[in-house]
């Protein structure tokens, strides 16, 4: 009787400290996840969150600017955007507990520790403090993963928001939505093969979320522009991609005795980068923009893909390379955002006192010390996802863990691929991802140092004993 009683008090005592630590996890983690705001004084903007912004206000579309995305940060204007960074700080939390639930880590200490680390080692929180789309990308892919691989873990509430989610994210980007539609054809193409670790059920629930937020942004763009079309500039973005590798230069040389283009007159003085002919001063705005230019470039893209096929292969293998070691944070942040300056000065001028007294608009940001830490960090967590990765698959049977290494590492690699090929290598496309290899490390770490075995919880938090997952 004497030991019942001491197992009960033992029992009530662990109870009492993880519900206490349940507690301090819920407040303490999104705090971290937006101390860069906070620290700010105001949400974090970007070079382009303005061009977001102004979707609701002005009503028509514009190259690469989700409508989706634009009404998600008009419902948080009235609350100097807080709101969104509210929701951006407790999404990224359900998120991170979530998979870890479904791993077999339910304990809020190791959450806590989990969340502290990508805090301090990965640009997550800078993504979370940020107005901005990257900070669904990542979380898109774990929520993905989550409602693919382990559904029959997931109480039906969580599935519905998963699905929401997935979907949103599908609808605020472009790249995202390729990098989740590669993850859903690799799904698909590798189930026959994994002898029932993903089911059918599964895949066409995660397939179906792209076709949601295929379907979200069109109902957008109706909505707000009246034009039942997709957001247009894709073509745009990939000419200055060609234009950065010399493809463009070469095709104007090759062709423009015999085909009148308007930039024949001009090939001569085209910038050297992507940025500086899209973005600053040069022949593009002459020439009227994207409105003025946007058949054109169409056209030189699709010639220039069927008459340089090796040159394309080659510039895409280099770009796809390159984009994989561009994670530095920042990039986007730490500069004159004009543009979105003279959007919250024109459609928000009730925000211009905060915005104008913020940390961010006083001094321009350094991240060199910053990415002393997040580079390496970043670089090595890719390796070591990708490692676990190959270990898994040649140990075999495939445990839970090498199915979401795989499913980072895939993604990775896709949205290397994906905005390289489009946009060229940005440190941004990177960092936005880069995290989720850290998330993935921190997990192996948190099973192979803990005496406990790792189990997987049931939607109700329940251990699933007929499941067990043994620790790595």
């Amino acid at each position: 009787m004497r030991e019942n009683h001491v197992s009960t008090q033992i029992f009530r005592t662990r109870s009492a400290a993880r519900s206490w630590a349940a507690w301090i996890a819920a407040i303490a983690i999104p705090l971290m996840l937006i101390a860069p705001a906070l620290w700010n004084g105001y949400p974090l903007l970007q070079v382009d969150t303005g061009g977001y912004l102004a979707r609701w206000h002005e009503g028509y579309l514009v190259p690469s600017r989700s409508t989706a995305f634009g009404l998600y940060l008009h419902f948080g204007e009235d609350s100097a955007f807080w709101i969104n960074l509210g929701i951006q700080a407790l999404a990224t939390l359900w998120i991170l507990q979530l998979t870890l639930r479904v791993l077999g880590i339910s304990q809020p200490l190791r959450l806590i520790a989990i969340s502290l680390a990508l805090a301090l080692t990965t640009a997550l929180p800078w993504l979370a403090s940020t107005l901005f789309t990257d900070i669904f990308a990542g979380l898109s892919v774990l929520a993905l993963f989550v409602l693919v691989a382990h559904g029959d873990r997931t109480s039906t509430p969580e599935k519905c928001l998963l699905f929401a989610l997935t979907a949103f994210a599908a609808a605020t980007h472009s790249a995202t939505l390729g990098v989740l539609l590669g993850l859903c054809c690799i799904g698909w193409i590798a189930r026959p093969f994994l002898r029932g670790r993903i089911s059918v059920a599964g895949l066409t629930q995660g397939s179906l979320t792209l076709i949601a937020g295929a379907a979200m942004l069109l109902a957008t763009n109706f909505a707000l522009s009246g034009q039942l079309a997709w957001t247009p500039g894709g073509y745009g973005v990939a000419f200055g991609r060609m234009l950065q590798d010399g493809i463009v230069a070469r095709y104007l040389r090759d062709h423009c005795p015999r085909q009148q283009l308007k930039l024949c007159p001009y090939r001569d003085q085209l910038p050297a980068t992507a940025d500086k002919f899209l973005w600053g001063k040069s022949v593009f705005d002459r020439l009227g923009r994207f409105q003025g230019l946007n058949d054109e470039m169409s056209f030189i893209v699709l010639r220039s893909l069927a008459e340089y096929p090796a040159w394309q292969a080659k510039a895409a293998l280099m770009a796809t390379a390159q984009q994989l070691v561009h994670v530095g944070t920042g990039e986007g942040t730490n500069g004159w955002l004009g543009h979105t300056y003279g959007i919250v000065e024109r459609y928000l001028p009730a925000q211009l006192k905060p915005m104008r007294a913020a940390q961010q608009q006083r001094r321009q940001f350094d991240f060199t010390a910053i990415n002393y830490v997040h580079v390496p960090v970043a670089l090595a967590s890719m390796l070591l996802a990708a490692s676990l990765f190959g270990h898994g698959l040649w140990r075999r049977p495939l445990d839970d863990l090498t199915l979401l290494a795989g499913t980072i590492s895939f993604a990775l690699l896709g949205n290397a691929f994906i905005c390289a090929v489009i946009s060229g290598p940005h440190d941004r496309y990177g960092a936005r991802m880069a995290w989720l290899a850290t998330t993935v490390v921190l997990i192996a770490a948190s099973r192979r140092f803990t005496a406990e075995d790792a189990r997987p919880a049931t939607a109700h938090g329940r251990r699933d004993r007929k499941s067990m997952t043994p620790a790595l």
